[in-house]
C-alpha cells in the first residue's frame, strides 16, 4: 500500500548513485527513523535536488511508496546550519556512520533525533566535541535497548562513590574493581574511576581524566554492539592524527 509523508524532519545520512541520473539517500527522519529514498534525477546538473540533498543540514522531506525504498517527492532546505569543517565534519561523518550500522530501518525515535541535531549544532558551534558525543552514544544506546547503569555498583546494589574504582561489564554495569592494572579479574572490563561514572551519569566532562576514561569506555561499548562492524570515519581519523 502506498502511503505519502509530507514535512517530515530530516537529515540526510549517505548517498549512494542510483543508474545516472539518480540517488539513493539514506535520511534519518523525526518520526519515521532511517528511511531510503529514490531521488529521481538528483544527479542531472540542473535538478532541483541537487544542491539541497547535503549532510548535516536540517531538511523538510516528503516521500510516497510502499516497498523498501521509498521515492522522494519534496526537498525544503530549512537552513540555519553552519556547515561543518575539519576535525567537526569527521566527527559529523561518525554519527552518521553509528545511524546507518547500529539504526533499524523506519524505527522511529524522537530523542535520538534530538540528540543527533543537538550533536550537529554544537559542533557547528565549535563547541568541545567530548560532552555532545558521549550525550549522543549513550542516547544512543538507551533507544536502542542498551541503556547504561553508571552510578550503581551491580554487583552489591550500593552507589557509586567518586574516590572508588570499578570495571565496566558490557551489558551489566560498573563492579568495585579487585586487583592492581586497568581490567578486573583478568578480563577486558575497561577500568574507571567512580567520579567519571558519576560525571557520565550527570553528563559532566568537564574534568580531563572523565573525557578520557568516558571515551574509552563507550568506544568500547560501541564496538561491542557493532558486532564486529568496523568504523570508516574513526579509521580515517586516527590515521590523520597519525600524520
Amino acid at each position: 500500500m502506498s502511503k505519502r509523508i509530507d514535512g517530515q524532519p530530516a537529515y540526510v545520512l549517505h548517498l549512494h548513485p542510483y543508474s545516472e541520473t539518480s540517488l539513493v539517500v539514506d535520511v534519518f527522519s523525526r518520526d519515521h527513523g532511517r528511511v531510503p529514498l529514490l531521488a529521481r534525477g538528483a544527479r542531472r546538473p540542473r535538478s532541483a535536488m541537487r544542491g539541497m540533498l547535503m549532510s548535516f543540514q536540517p531538511l523538510e522531506l516528503g516521500w510516497f511508496g510502499g516497498g523498501e525504498v521509498k521515492t522522494l517527492a519534496k526537498v525544503e532546505w530549512i537552513g540555519g546550519m553552519p556547515l561543518l569543517g575539519g576535525r567537526c565534519l569527521l566527527l559529523g561523518y561518525y554519527l552518521n556512520e553509528l545511524l546507518l550500522k547500529m539504526l533499524p530501518r523506519e524505527d522511529a525515535h524522537g530523542a535520538l533525533f534530538d540528540a543527533y541535531a543537538a550533536a550537529l549544532q554544537a559542533l557547528a558551534a565549535g563547541s568541545a566535541d567530548a560532552p555532545e558525543l558521549r550525550r549522543f552514544e549513550k542516547t544512543l544506546l538507551k533507544e536502542l535497548g542498551y541503556g547504561l547503569t553508571l552510578d550503581i555498583d551491580v554487583d552489591t546494589g550500593h552507589p557509586v562513590v567518586p574516590e572508588g574504582r570499578y570495571a565496566f561489564l558490557i551489558e551489566r554495569g560498573p563492579v568495585a574493581r579487585v586487583g592492581a592494572g586497568d581490567t578486573a579479574n583478568g578480563d577486558d572490563a575497561p577500568a574507571l574511576t567512580g567520579k567519571t561514572l558519576l560525571d557520565m551519569a550527570a553528563d559532566d566532562y568537564s574534568d580531563p581524566r572523565t573525557r578520557i576514561e568516558s571515551r574509552r569506555l563507550m568506544r568500547q561499548l560501541i564496538a561491542h554492539h557493532l558486532g564486529g562492524k568496523s568504523l570508516q570515519s574513526r579509521r580515517v581519523f586516527m590515521d590523520l592524527q597519525e600524520l
